[in-house]
């Protein structure tokens, strides 16, 4: 194989790879793709729950019900599709009112999406009728609902306590919480910023310096993030929970339904079964792209890709990431961590003022310590240069760069999907 095309924003780039040792593609295991999407909704929410009533038997026509749905950063999981399916439910089988039902976006600490972008994460003919409205993390109104054996003051939307909740979630593995999606609604998703911070705090080891070993990928048991969150989701009464799992293709493969945390749980093992890929050794050079916009919208959402590469890549070896990144760091203060970086104080700094934003700003770091790090991205090269990533806005000057001869190459098409696992793991 001497070439490979590759998603990059909103292009394809064309990587040459002549000369190589060997080229293996890392994708993830042939899954399912709905094809019927209401058929597979109504048997979701009827004949196929998850420990839990079926929908009809817990929503009643009086009821005042909230709809949690993801922000734009996750619509790759096509909530807008499900959204509708489900307020058509609703209204006209259940006959609930619209002005009885609106749909919360939880952004925890993300920026707030525009009414256009509000539009297209509902759908169109949701937005018309119901309405959708962003979560505000620093909102003066927020309600504590309780405390956590950890000490997380649990302050949350008041649109999630009163009301019957339903939530839609997107299932993928996730660099802090051993998983996204589920209980990740309610902690970082319609959460208090004070109430985020506490829980994501947790991500640092309590004994030394860097992260807390047992947070990470696919790592749940013992995971202090996993563990809080899920006692904070407990304080609010999901009345129902989707879990949204889609193909590298954002297809829809599967919708687990029922249960909020029990149907969340399956959902996550049908992930790990598609996209956790055994590999037998790491490779001498890694390639991989996001998947192209919105998933490397950007470097805070494009750093998943970077965790999952890097597993898969020897250490002192290349990693290649194409990472457009249109909107720069993402996270407000990303960047700002720099500062801390180069005095060589970010881990004291971030222990005293934590942010998620500045935790994975870290967590980047410490994964790029293992291997020499190429970027394609529309980031000032001179931004990223103290992290040790060496950008470009040409993928030649990159390639340039690099030496593929007679090296082993594992090219990841969708890195924030694929999870390379070597024996060990």
């Amino acid at each position: 194989m001497d070439k490979v095309e590759m998603r990059y924003g909103k292009e394809k780039i064309t990587i040459n790879l002549q000369g190589s040792k060997s080229v293996n593609i890392l994708k993830e295991k042939q899954m399912d793709e709905i094809k019927n999407l209401k058929e597979a909704f109504i048997k979701g929410i009827t004949t196929e729950v998850i420990n839990s009533k079926p929908l009809n038997e817990i929503i009643d026509e009086n009821d005042k019900v909230t709809i949690v749905i993801s922000d734009l950063t996750r619509f790759w999981q096509r909530q807008d599709l499900i959204c509708e399916q489900l307020v058509n439910y609703l209204t006209e089988e259940l006959k609930v009112m619209y002005g009885n039902i609106v749909v919360v976006v939880a952004l925890g600490s993300h920026r707030k999406q525009s009414e256009e972008e509000l539009c297209q994460l509902a759908s169109k003919s949701v937005y018309d009728k119901v309405k959708v409205v962003n979560h505000d993390c620093d909102a003066d109104d927020l309600i504590n609902v309780g405390t956590t054996s950890s000490g997380t003051k649990v302050y949350v939307n008041p649109l999630v306590v009163g009301r019957k909740v339903i939530m839609i979630t997107g299932t993928v593995h996730h660099i802090m919480a051993g998983f996204g999606g589920g209980r990740k609604s309610v902690i970082p998703g319609v959460a208090g910023r004070q109430t985020i911070r506490q829980n994501h705090i947790q991500s640092l080891s309590k004994t030394e310096k860097g992260s807390d070993p047992s947070v990470g990928a696919r790592l749940l048991n013992h995971n202090p993030i996993n563990e809080d969150m899920n006692e904070a989701a407990k304080f609010i009464d999901v009345a129902f929970g989707i879990n949204i799992v889609v193909n590298s293709s954002s297809k829809h493969s599967k919708l687990i339904c029922g249960d909020f945390h029990d149907a969340w749980l399956k959902s996550c093992k049908y992930v790990d079964d598609a996209y956790g890929l055994p590999i037998k050794k790491e490779a001498d050079i890694v390639i991989a792209s996001c998947g192209g916009y919105p998933k490397d919208i950007n470097l805070y959402q494009s750093t998943k890709s970077l965790f999952n590469a890097t597993r898969a890549v020897k250490k002192g070896g290349t990693l290649i990431l194409l990472a457009e990144c249109s909107e720069g760091g993402g996270a407000p203060d990303f960047f700002n961590w720099i500062d801390p970086l180069k005095r060589g104080v970010l881990d004291e700094e971030l222990r005293e003022s934590f942010t998620i934003g500045g935790y994975i700003f870290y967590a980047a770091c410490e994964a790029i310590e293992k291997c020499n790090v190429y970027m394609l991205s529309s980031i000032d090269p001179d931004v990223l240069k103290d992290m040790k990533i060496i950008a470009s806005n040409n993928i030649e000057d990159l390639l340039n760069k690099i030496n593929f001869k007679n090296k082993d190459i594992y090219v990841i098409p969708y890195g924030g999907n694929v999870v390379p696992l070597l024996d060990e793991d």
